[in-house]
């Protein structure tokens, strides 16, 4: 249990580091109007990501549960959860599970925004 935690750990750490230098790069050479655009490509190269590590895995080391913790559920969890999001509807589309696939992502969008909103109005 100890080990499992220790590379989800690391890879969420060296994650966590990365999506903020992403996101510092990208104010950098953009408007603060277009702030977001860290966050976006922060989470366009976590759906990639998730996708090479995840499709090596899958062809090359099924079983490697180690290489899942530390780049699947660590790094890309650490860098961003949007791709584990996308991974995730991406498996639910594969399974011809289409009620699930629309729920999960709209439930996932409204319900997540709404709670932020939510989060504000309790603080604030």
């Amino acid at each position: 249990m100890w080990k499992e935690i220790l590379y989800v750990g690391l890879g969420g750490g060296i994650g966590s580091i990365l999506r903020f230098l992403t996101s510092k790069i990208i104010a950098r050479y953009t408007h603060e109007y277009f702030l977001f655009l860290g966050t976006f490509t922060a989470n366009i190269i976590g759906c990639l990501l998730i996708g090479i590590f995840a499709g090596w895995m899958l062809t090359n080391q099924p079983d490697n549960q180690s290489f899942r913790l530390l780049f699947i559920v660590g790094f890309c969890g650490g860098y961003t959860t949007f791709s584990t999001f996308a991974f995730e509807n991406l498996r639910l589309l594969e399974l011809g599970q289409w009620w699930l696939f629309f729920g999960y992502t709209l439930l996932s969008v409204v319900l997540g925004i709404f709670a932020v909103w939510l989060g504000m109005r309790i603080t604030g």
